[in-house]
């Protein structure tokens, strides 16, 4: 099986209400749930078998993020997924492959810049965001907002549950968070790291909780709570630990991105 690469790297922070994203109501009284934090937006560089690869390519400008979406959110300057792998050595026309959690607007940004990329996600979740329902529309930036989608125009490789989409890279259906929300896993020197997208928001959201007999600690945010919950203990099944899940917005990986790694390196 090919080993591959993982660099993971942080394209700015949504400034995020801990109550409604992170915790679940019914978990308030266990965590800090007091005000706002500023979450990262991690994407991953994934190279080996002759291929760059982006898993998700991450959040806006600062001004879009915060008129549309979330307000205070910032992308400091040089954050943006084409400066920072521009910084890693690699040009955005290196990139042969993109695949994509799910399609929310801090997932896809500039796309337009990846003009060699196959872009890679789940059916269901295509067709939602090509069509979402008014309470998604921001999510999808759709077009009566006065914004064009990143994946406007683009064609996608549409998958239909788990697939293997190269020799040591695969996907799984993670949904809860979006329709078709998906993890990724990757095959590395270190063992399969599953990249798992907004399934998590924290890692406290693997924690059971015994006093409500919990088995997870569930996220604030969710479209459906069954598939949320379902699907995280799907993942905590699959990973070998906690330490090869790679989250998007855990605030873990801030420290992480700083600190260079590189996994299967």
């Amino acid at each position: 099986m090919t080993n591959y690469t993982i660099t993971p790297i942080n394209t700015g922070f949504t400034n995020t209400s801990k109550g409604q994203y992170l915790y679940h109501h019914s978990v308030h009284k266990f965590y800090d749930v007091e005000g706002f934090v500023k979450l990262p937006v991690t994407v991953f560089l994934v190279q080996g078998g002759g291929r760059n690869i982006m898993i998700d390519t991450g959040m806006s400008d600062t001004e879009i993020a915060g008129k549309y979406h979330h307000p205070g959110s910032v992308q400091p300057q040089g954050h943006a997924v084409y400066e920072q792998l521009e910084r890693l050595g690699v040009r955005c026309s290196e990139i042969t492959d993109i695949i994509f959690t799910h399609l929310h607007w801090d997932h896809v940004y500039y796309l337009d810049r990846f003009v060699n990329a196959s872009l890679h996600v789940q059916r269901t979740e295509y067709e939602f965001a090509v069509n979402p329902i008014p309470l998604y529309y921001k999510s999808y930036e759709y077009p009566v907002l006065g914004l064009k989608p990143q994946f406007d125009g683009r064609n996608f490789k549409l998958y239909d549950g788990e697939a293997e989409i190269f020799d040591g890279i695969s996907v799984y259906p993670t949904p809860g968070h979006s329709v078709g929300h998906q993890t990724v896993v990757v095959n590395t020197s270190e063992g399969q790291y599953h990249c798992c997208g907004d399934l998590i928001f924290t890692y406290d959201n693997l924690k059971p909780v015994p006093e409500m007999h919990y088995d997870i600690t569930p996220p604030g945010r969710f479209l459906d709570i069954v598939d949320e919950w379902n699907s995280i203990v799907e993942l905590k099944k699959r990973a070998k630990s906690q330490e090869f899940i790679l989250p998007t917005h855990a605030p873990e990986m801030i420290e992480i991105v700083e600190s260079n790694r590189v996994y299967g390196r």
